[in-house]
């Protein structure tokens, strides 16, 4: 039961340290995103082209990864999910032995 109690700790604690990164990438984004929106416009660093517009897209892109990362991804393949892929990995090679044991002794009784 300790063990449980132990795993459940550190699952949360580990879910919490995640959702904390991302909350902080959010906010760094924002103010990132407002930092070059200004430099290009208001103190015409690098006029010539929108390369705020693509900098913050391609950032935009990597926040979205890394939301999908703490909130779809983590969030169901965890260490129980972990484990019933393998019990019924285990299983289906147990049942593939049992097969193949049958096999041997119905040739072997011909």
């Amino acid at each position: 039961m300790e063990k449980e109690l132990h795993e459940q700790y550190e699952y949360a604690r580990r879910r919490i340290k995640q959702k904390k990164g991302l909350y902080f990438h959010s906010v760094l984004f924002l103010l990132g995103s407002l930092f070059l929106f200004i430099a290009h416009k208001f103190l015409n660093i690098g006029i010539e082209t929108n390369w705020c517009i693509w900098v913050i897209t391609i950032w935009f892109f990597l926040f979205i990864l890394h939301f999908i990362k703490v909130y779809i991804t983590d969030r169901f393949m965890n260490k129980d999910w972990e484990r019933e892929q393998i019990d019924r990995l285990v299983a289906l090679q147990q049942k593939k032995i049992i097969q193949l044991e049958s096999q041997l002794n119905e040739e072997s009784a011909t």
